[in-house]
């Protein structure tokens, strides 16, 4: 195994156990503890993962943006009850965005039975997810590739987006707070959510409940510039009072309990 490889599975790992052991990584990966520790020193260096006595933690700082493959990985059952909720949300015929979030790819591979749609994305995987799609508008933003995230950033993504008036906007994100509003971890990524915000009718936040109560380091709006919440699970009552007063909807998985 290449160790580019190896170390792309001790992120899966560490970002889904939160924590790794050298010397469990050793026997799983048949390698020295020495080669474990230089892959967790790159991992550190590049901002993943904390070093500790004797193995590492997940750094929940929040301003380094996980590569694709990893973050697809995470909460996809929770991922795949948004898109379902999402899918009743999306009318035939309507201009949409989606961003470079890996709940958006699970809301395009959701929606392909919609007619006439207008989607503006800056997700490559997005714009591979739709290729096969007939009879709807798929534009690119074009940008600068973000390497490990197959998103198209910059300028020159910001530009193309401010020249659509779209009906809804689907994002997601890294943090969302009460106070904070929604984060993401940089401000390249940030900036181009803002401008699908600032260019559409209609705001849907689309994050899983493992986002809640999280802060990343770029600030995207505040919780009163949403207009729908769709998430995975029933937040609690501070967060649905939260919304009340705000004026958002919140759509969840509705269970039987909520019925009565």
């Amino acid at each position: 195994m290449l160790a580019v490889e190896r170390r792309k599975q001790i992120l899966e790992k560490v970002h889904k156990e939160k924590k790794v052991i050298v010397s469990e990584l050793s026997r799983e990966f048949e390698v020295s503890e020495e080669t474990i520790r230089r892959d967790l020193e790159k991992l550190a260096d590049d901002g993943h993962v904390i070093k500790s006595y004797g193995g590492a933690v997940i750094n929940e700082i929040g301003s380094i943006d996980l590569p694709f493959n990893v973050r697809w990985k995470a909460n996809s059952v929770g991922k795949q009850k948004i898109a379902d909720l999402i899918n009743q949300e999306i009318n035939d015929g309507e201009h949409i965005f989606l961003d470079a979030s890996t709940t958006a790819v699970f809301i395009a591979k959701n929606i392909k039975q919609k007619k006439h749609l207008t989607v503006i994305t800056n997700s490559i995987e997005n714009l591979l997810e739709l290729s096969d799609v007939s009879g709807w508008d798929i534009i690119s933003t074009g940008g600068l590739l973000k390497a490990g995230s197959m998103s198209l950033l910059g300028k020159k993504a910001a530009d193309c987006i401010e020249k659509y008036n779209a009906d809804k906007v689907f994002l997601s994100c890294k943090g969302f707070d009460i106070q904070k509003g929604v984060t993401e971890g940089n401000d390249e990524i940030g900036s181009i959510k803002q401008s699908m915000i600032e260019s559409a009718n209609k705001v849907y936040l689309t994050v899983d409940s493992s986002k809640f109560d999280k802060v990343a380091f770029s600030s995207i709006c505040s919780l009163s510039r949403l207009d729908v919440v769709v998430t995975d699970k029933k937040p609690n009552e501070k967060w649905m009072e939260a919304f009340k007063k705000n004026g958002i909807q919140c759509l969840y998985p509705k269970e039987i309990k909520d019925f009565f």
